[in-house]
């Protein structure tokens, strides 16, 4: 396991919003569901908190994630898939993910099931462009 307990993180280029929108549109384009997203800094508004922009996006295919959860159920736990964009305090945007070979030791996935969400990298690549 790498420092950051399985979790990627990347530079983007965009502010979060569009980040996350660039994200989505690619999402759709490629017909991969998104169930949900969330606007983490107008959530803490809401309740008179302050936060920096944080989106979470949550997206999948129950064609590649349904597998995952047969072989094992408690992968529900991370599926579907999330994307999280985040403004660090530096001004930077960073576009967060659980490694999908993290995933896979953890849940003790065959090579051919992690392939269904090995996905994410080139996706937040394209994104990123």
């Amino acid at each position: 396991m790498n420092a950051n307990n399985g979790i990627i993180n990347q530079i983007s280029p965009y502010a979060v919003t569009e980040t996350i929108d660039r994200l989505a549109a690619i999402l759709q384009a490629k017909g991969i569901t998104v169930f949900a997203r969330i606007d983490q800094q107008a959530e803490a508004e809401k309740v008179e908190l302050s936060l920096p922009p944080t989106q979470l996006l949550l997206f999948g295919n129950p064609k590649a994630g349904t597998p995952l959860m047969v072989a094992e159920p408690t992968i529900a736990l991370d599926l579907p898939l999330k994307i999280l964009a985040w403004e660090a305090t530096d001004g930077k945007v960073w576009v967060s993910y659980n490694d999908p070979n993290y995933l896979k030791q953890r849940f003790s996935l065959s090579d051919e099931l992690v392939k269904n969400i090995a996905i994410i990298a080139p996706l937040i690549h394209q994104a990123l462009l």
